[in-house]
């Protein structure tokens, strides 16, 4: 599949995003692998769990309204551990599965994994991002961007879907592409770690001007 052209063309109180940082508790495992601009989970992330503070639209304005960086990455792991919750014991064996597979660099078995997860729970976005990030390390980008689209059409807030976007658009030298994502990224996670420095970088050499 060959990549396409992308243009990416009331607010809670700051009491609520402290809140959260106050509610996440019992850290767990999370399993992404990848290449240090690559945008995944953190190795640690708080338990999902079935609460009304925690639906993602309520974490998503949490998140623009976040008074530090601090309380903003708090918020961006907890959106991220709810990502990660699949609802079936099958996806989360496949997904250890697949992340010890990639700790051995056996991408192809990793593949194959994680095509199960996706056949099994399609509307689950980290089998799709995960399966996305081990094209990415294969260095089969054709695949990768694919995958990173389905994500995008399931959860169009997906920061590290956008952000990833952008790393691969950025090594196949499409710069102003990879400059459309990278912003889109940081429209929907304003404290995304690095992205401001690549942004103003990329802006630059693409348009001429700084941010």
């Amino acid at each position: 599949m060959s990549p396409r052209r992308h243009r990416f063309a009331p607010l809670l109180p700051v009491c609520a995003a402290a809140v959260l940082l106050a509610a996440i508790v019992s850290p767990v495992r999370a399993e992404d692998p990848g290449r240090d601009d690559w945008v995944g989970p953190p190795p640690t992330l708080p338990h999902a769990a079935p609460d009304p503070l925690h639906d993602l639209d309520t974490l998503f304005r949490a998140l623009k309204e976040a008074p530090d960086d601090d309380t903003g990455k708090v918020i961006e792991n907890r959106i991220w551990a709810e990502w990660l919750a699949s609802g079936s014991d099958t996806v989360n064996l496949l997904m250890a599965r697949a992340k010890s597979a990639i700790d051995k660099n056996d991408y192809d078995v990793a593949v194959r994994l994680l095509d199960a997860v996706v056949e099994i729970r399609p509307q689950f976005v980290e089998g799709w991002n995960r399966r996305a990030t081990v094209f990415f390390l294969k260095k089969d980008y054709a695949s990768a961007l694919a995958d990173l689209r389905q994500v995008i059409r399931r959860e169009p807030r997906h920061f590290g879907a956008y952000a990833g976007l952008g790393v691969i658009f950025q090594d196949i030298g499409r710069d102003a592409d990879a400059l459309a994502a990278y912003r889109k990224a940081l429209e929907i996670n304003p404290r995304l770690d690095g992205l401001a420095d690549k942004i103003k970088t990329l802006s630059v050499e693409v348009e001429g001007v700084p941010i």
